[in-house]
């Protein structure tokens, strides 16, 4: 009998708590009117029950003068934030403006990027530096009055390697030369104090099934002074700036997943640290020819990104995956070597022979000794 692989594969996605299913229970049969019905007392009900939940996300995270735009999700959210400013920039001004982003960005940032190219916006993708942090001094340089930046799109922490970029100094860079900043927020929740970041950047992207919370749910905050053209238009929904009806049930979810990740983030960002850290001590004690993609110090508690030298990348992770679930990258990127490892200076050979290994709140040491085991002799057997 097959025994179940072992799951370190928790940024890809996340269940959902039992406290955030029972949150839902009442909303997909009993309380299931459309909120944006306001025409009957069920309507009205359920559009109290909505703005409750959008009120409960603004006291969960703190937020002043902040709007909060319910989405499909984060790549939903990423593009309405990046098209919907920058087409709306292009309506009030008639020129296409400059715009700067890391080239490690996740794709659902830099394939709307590469959209606005094709309608005549100029986008500069940085290099990171070797340990996939922004130089800060590269970024001013980058920024041209002549070209006119008006937008800036860096992540808070990368979805492949972890890395926590100085978002904080991003920030007031570009709030003294007027640019508006994006950045996507989707791994953070929950793992890392947000402090004042989220009044320092003016669109930040989350996602609900990174923290324990349904899918199909995410949401942009946006600046209340920012505008945006939509990109779903038809019922004048969230501000009218993405129509559609709004699933009350994930709405909820999605709230209470929040305050639960707010709540608990100090205790489980330690408990998922001391689990990677003891993953990671045990796999260089036991192994040779390893190298840990991104800072280790500037780091999300729960990821951590190895390449494994000397050895075929396709047949490490086919011998692997009947035994730990685990990901090569992103998993929106199956099967493509990882443009994150290759922009940090990995070789093709590299990226293929890499591994990204997510601690979540179910991990134990059991699992961390039995995927310590697993990683080593598979490593062993192909070398």
């Amino acid at each position: 009998m097959l025994s179940t692989p072992i799951l370190l594969d928790y940024q890809s996605s996340t269940p959902c708590s039992k406290d955030v299913v029972d949150s839902m229970k009442p909303f997909w049969s009993e309380i299931f009117s459309n909120p944006a019905n306001k025409s009957n007392l069920a309507g009205i009900n359920a559009s109290a029950i909505l703005e409750a939940s959008r009120e409960k996300i603004e006291q969960s995270l703190f937020l002043k003068n902040k709007k909060v735009i319910f989405t499909s999700g984060a790549t939903e959210s990423n593009n309405l934030a990046l098209l919907g400013f920058a087409r709306n920039f292009y309506k009030k001004t008639g020129n296409y403006g400059h715009i700067i982003t890391l080239k490690t960005e996740h794709k659902a940032v830099l394939e709307p990027l590469n959209q606005l190219k094709k309608e005549g916006f100029m986008v500069t993708e940085i290099n990171p530096e070797k340990d996939g942090l922004i130089s800060e001094e590269q970024f001013k340089k980058k920024i041209s009055k002549r070209r006119y930046t008006f937008l800036v799109s860096v992540m808070l922490a990368n979805n492949e390697i972890g890395v926590i970029q100085p978002i904080e100094n991003i920030s007031k860079i570009c709030k003294s030369r007027g640019i508006t900043f994006h950045s996507d927020f989707a791994q953070c929740l929950g793992y890392m104090a947000l402090d004042n970041l989220l009044s320092d950047v003016n669109m930040i992207t989350m996602s609900s099934h990174k923290i324990y919370g349904p899918k199909g749910i995410g949401l942009l905050l946006i600046d209340e002074e920012i505008n945006l053209e939509p990109l779903i238009v038809g019922g004048g929904q969230e501000y009218g700036l993405r129509s559609g009806t709004l699933p009350l049930p994930l709405v909820v979810g999605f709230a209470k997943a929040i305050e639960i990740a707010v709540l608990n983030q100090k205790n489980n960002a330690e408990k998922l640290l001391f689990y990677r850290n003891n993953l990671l001590e045990g796999l260089l004690k036991n192994n040779s020819g390893l190298l840990i993609n991104g800072s280790i110090e500037k780091r999300l508690p729960h990821n951590l990104n190895l390449t494994v030298l000397d050895l075929n990348g396709a047949k490490f992770h086919k011998l692997l995956k009947s035994k730990i679930i685990c990901s090569t990258g992103s998993a929106c990127s199956s099967g493509e070597p990882s443009h994150v490892l290759l922009a940090l200076g990995r070789s093709l050979k590299e990226a293929e022979s890499s591994i990204r290994l997510s601690i979540g709140l179910s991990t134990n040491s059991k699992d961390i000794k039995q995927a310590i085991h697993i990683l080593t002799n598979t490593i062993r057997s192909l070398r």
